[in-house]
């Protein structure tokens, strides 16, 4: 019984992976959030093998990409076989947002809260805050903060009527 294709729009929070010593196929994690909740978020495994799109996916995709997958959901099998989803086509829909400092990368890590993007700096205890479309929220003094801000960005955004 042949299956359809799904599409799912997510964040590639991670460096993707090549899935063989040739970098024929590649691999990465889908950071998929249908909602603004956490709980809703879920990361999916998945596994390109085109070549060609798996050298694209390898050489062009970095963190914090918003990306449209579309392809064959594998189920497990058995109990300890993971579930991923097999790539057909990539697309971007947003780039990541670019880094001032790429240096600073090394150190530092890009993690998603609902449409909100956090830069979390081992050298520092402040966290940037972007909305996902690049637009910048504010710097929390501290991880504990984040919330805070956020609740005043949104409440701005309500006053303010955008």
């Amino acid at each position: 019984m042949e299956t359809a294709p799904i599409a799912l729009d997510g964040f590639l929070d991670e460096e993707t992976v090549p899935g063989d010593l040739h970098g024929s196929t590649a691999r990465f994690r889908l950071t998929v959030s249908p909602t603004d909740e956490r709980t809703d978020e879920m990361i999916l495994p998945c596994t390109v093998t085109d070549p060609e799109l798996a050298h694209a996916a390898i050489h062009d995709l970095v963190p914090g990409d918003k990306l449209r997958v579309t392809g064959y959901l594998q189920l497990p099998r058995t109990p300890d076989e993971p579930m991923w989803l097999v790539v057909a086509a990539l697309a971007v829909l947003e780039t990541a947002p670019l880094l001032s400092d790429p240096a600073s990368a090394a150190t530092a890590v890009l993690e998603r809260y609902g449409p909100y993007v956090c830069w979390f700096d081992a050298d520092t205890p402040d966290v940037e805050v972007f909305t996902d479309a690049g637009t910048w929220v504010g710097t929390a003094p501290e991880p504990s903060a984040i919330s805070e801000l956020l609740e005043a960005f949104e409440e701005r955004q309500t006053t303010n009527g955008d």
